[in-house]
């Protein structure tokens, strides 16, 4: 299906068109967005990071305009008019990246959002692992939020109006006040039961990831962050049985 480059005024009434809260289009730029007019799935995994990685994404050239940096398809976000599945991970790592708005429901195999895009879902998400530790962001999830594993720190909470299902890892002073309804199902088992061994402190880890010993964002937590953010670039799962998926790839040497 062809996408096609809409105006904020248009995004504006597609949102009033399919019921989107005017309140939740105010965390967006008001500019123009890169419309899927329908549903969408993706066989591999989707860069959010930056212009710089557009050239990967398959929704990128809309209507061939405007030029930035000399490559086609400058973009402020994405807008699905529908369901989103994406077979692989979904990535924001760096600042300044395009935005995301689903219409629907999202799956992934991970989410991981370090930068500022901002997410937008008026149904529900499935993924396996949630990551999110950026304050510049802005995540609302009008359903539920469903993963098996999640990860918030430096003060993140993303707004879910529904149910955050599945492990919650998080600062002890980060939950209480922040508006969440957890419902985790395996509230009795330990988190390193749940996760592959690799990412994890002491002596449930699987060996240092950092020969230097830096790996300490989140040793609070007993995970090692580095070796988390390989594995999701790498296509290898973070919970215990979860998906191996295609990596994503590395921008070409200049």
């Amino acid at each position: 299906m062809e996408t096609i480059y809409q105006t904020w005024d248009e995004i504006l009434a597609l949102f009033a068109q399919r019921g989107f809260p005017e309140e939740s289009s105010e965390n967006l730029d008001e500019e123009e967005y890169i419309l899927h007019p329908g549903p969408a799935a993706l066989p591999g995994s989707l860069w959010l990071d930056d212009h710089q990685y557009r050239y990967q994404n398959p929704w990128i050239k809309a209507g061939g305009r405007p030029q930035y940096d000399d490559i086609d398809g400058a973009v402020t976000g994405y807008v699905i008019d529908g369901d989103l599945h994406v077979d692989g991970n979904i990535v924001n790592l760096d600042y300044g990246s395009p935005s995301l708005v689903v219409l629907g429901d999202l799956k992934a195999a991970n989410l991981v959002l370090t930068g500022t895009s901002r997410l937008l879902v008026q149904g529900d998400v499935e993924v396996e692992t949630f990551i999110g530790n950026s304050t510049d962001q802005y995540v609302e999830v009008r359903g539920d939020f469903r993963a098996k594993a999640t990860v918030l720190w430096d003060e993140f909470v993303p707004e879910v109006r529904g149910r955050l299902l599945g492990r919650v890892v998080a600062p002890g002073y980060l939950l209480p006040g922040s508006g969440l309804t957890i419902d985790d199902a395996a509230q009795g088992t330990a988190l390193s039961e749940l996760l592959v061994p690799e990412i994890l402190l002491g002596e449930n880890g699987a060996g240092e990831p950092d020969p230097s010993g830096d790996d300490t964002y989140l040793a609070e937590a007993g995970l090692r962050y580095r070796v988390m953010i390989y594995r999701i670039l790498a296509g290898l799962p973070i919970i215990r049985g979860g998906r191996t998926v295609l990596p994503l790839e590395e921008l070409p040497a200049e």
